[in-house]
């Protein structure tokens, strides 16, 4: 049973694998200090030497996405430098390691990047990916050169954040002949230096040779970790959950990396025949048999890349992770992934989800004291439902007063009327009860319309309206999955870094409001 991570037992982690200094060799490799990086190069150096003497590690991880990607990914980052703080605080050394995802195929998913701009949302979109130019490759994203098309979108940002540290660290990231893998960690490791924080790109030879018994297992135990996770997903799916990830008759927990187009496909498993009594395996069109496969990890094991379900095991085998810091969805997944681990590793990592905040800008706090609103009073507003209840609370008094007391007179006249009707005849008492309804829905229609007049006697509140959701609520959701990080740390400074780590040290479960 995994260790419990609210109980901190998860400290103790499992033994540092065997390969550690090639481990640590290829980190430090990665995080190479600048010349002049003052205290951010001085953590980061801290936290190499701690690893290479066997500190344990927490980990979290993202695709490599546009300018930094969306808030979230900052939220995750500053969890894990927390936990790491708290475990070496109680004389348990722990790193915080970010996972660069690099080896994921859809383009879609990372190609932009939203900013808030006053009453809008100001979406910036890189249009040059392979999916965009061919609609089929499926190259990883890490590898996606940038050119000269991410300039005009980084203009943008500037005009909208304005001059800053981290802005200058983000076009400096960024730039044209860089790959999508380069700049995200680039600029991820800037924003986090002076917390330490370790950025891993593990889509090379070093670090697939390194996670190799993981995927040597998944190869040739494929068809038995193929009905664990039918049974999982079936038991999941009894107990009242989804399975994050369908596991269909040909599903397999690998991808083949293309030698010709870097493409990465979908390893199929076949069933057993004559020809083949173990089983094929079936690449685009191309089919291989369990040994070929086994042959191509050995001599090119970048080749050979895990899936969603896999890549957690093959993460914690190469970190030999103590604790998995992920959103909602990653630590849904291991309710499926539970079954890997526990057959490959012998183990189940604990798993903890990331702080998940709304961060309040001043002009946005300074509408919501002028409202009488909580921040968490916007959640599941849109712009014209948030229209309405400033218009209705703009009202002057008198009319306030005189469409509540006209409502509890209605309701006070109602109940007594109702109760009589359902006492004479029960059918009555219906007819009764769904002509009150439709008194009351008049009553609230009167409400409606003082507060439309109100809104249109008052522009502005419709103006503020669209300001406070589109800075709380975008897009009818959380803040953190739609605004992009680096225009945050664009505006408030590299030390936003070290305020959400903060942040994310309190004991509080829930969602959080952070006052900027």
């Amino acid at each position: 049973m995994a260790a419990d991570p609210i109980a901190g037992g998860w400290m103790n982690g499992p033994a540092r694998p065997g390969h550690l200094a090639e481990l640590a060799e290829l980190l430090a490799g990665q995080n190479a200090a600048e010349p002049n990086a003052g205290a951010g190069s001085a953590a980061v150096g801290e936290a190499l030497a701690a690893l290479k003497s066997g500190a344990g590690v927490v980990v979290t991880g993202q695709q490599v996405g546009l300018l930094g990607g969306p808030l979230y990914t900052a939220l995750k980052a500053a969890t894990a430098v927390a936990r790491a703080r708290q475990a070496a605080a109680a004389g348990k050394p722990h790193v915080a390691i970010f996972w660069l995802a690099t080896e994921d195929h859809d383009f879609a998913e990372i190609d932009h990047v939203t900013f808030p701009a006053k009453r809008e949302l100001r979406k910036l979109k890189y249009g040059r990916g392979p999916e965009a130019a061919e609609g089929r490759i499926e190259t990883p994203v890490g590898g996606v050169v940038l050119d000269d098309s991410v300039e005009p979108l980084l203009e943008q940002a500037w005009e909208r954040v304005g001059f800053s540290d981290a802005m200058e660290a983000l076009a400096a990231a960024y730039k044209p002949g860089r790959t999508f893998a380069q700049a995200f960690a680039e600029f991820y490791g800037k924003v986090f230096a002076a917390q330490g924080l370790l950025v891993l790109d593990a889509g090379g030879r070093a670090a697939h040779r390194m996670g190799a018994r993981v995927l040597r297992a998944a190869l040739e135990q494929a068809d038995e970790l193929h009905a664990a996770l039918v049974e999982r997903n079936a038991a999941l799916e009894a107990a009242g959950y989804h399975a994050q990830v369908a596991v269909g008759a040909e599903s397999s927990l690998l991808f083949l990396m293309d030698e010709k187009t870097g493409a990465r496909v979908a390893l199929k498993r076949k069933a057993a025949t004559a020809a083949e009594p173990k089983g094929a395996w079936q690449a685009g069109r191309t089919s291989y048999s369990t040994e070929e496969l086994v042959g191509i990890l050995a001599a090119e094991p970048e080749r050979i890349s895990p899936s969603a379900l896999l890549r957690p095991v093959f993460q914690d085998e190469l970190l030999g992770t103590s604790l998995t810091i992920g959103g909602p969805a990653e630590i849904a997944y291991f309710a499926q992934s539970a079954v890997l681990f526990e057959r490959i590793l012998g183990r189940m990592t604990p798993a903890e989800p990331r702080l998940s905040a709304t961060l309040i800008e001043p002009a946005t706090a300074k509408l919501l004291r002028r409202h009488g609103l909580e921040p968490e009073a916007v959640f599941g507003e849109t712009v014209e439902s948030l229209a309405q209840r400033l218009g209705a609370r703009a009202m002057p008094v008198e009319g306030k007063r005189k469409l509540a007391a006209a409502g509890q007179a209605l309701d006070a006249e109602l109940e007594p009327l109702l109760e009589w009707m359902n006492a004479v005849d029960a059918g009555l008492g219906r007819s009764g009860t769904t002509a009150a309804s439709k008194m009351r829905y008049q009553m609230n229609r009167l409400r409606r319309l003082a507060a439309n007049f109100q809104l249109q006697k008052e522009e502005s509140l419709k103006r503020h309206a669209e300001a406070i959701v589109t800075a709380v609520y975008p897009e009818g959701g959380l803040q953190e999955r739609v605004h992009g990080a680096a225009y945050y740390f664009g505006r408030y400074g590299l030390e936003l870094a070290e305020r959400l780590a903060e942040r994310a040290a309190e004991p509080c479960a829930g969602h959080q409001v952070v006052w900027l």
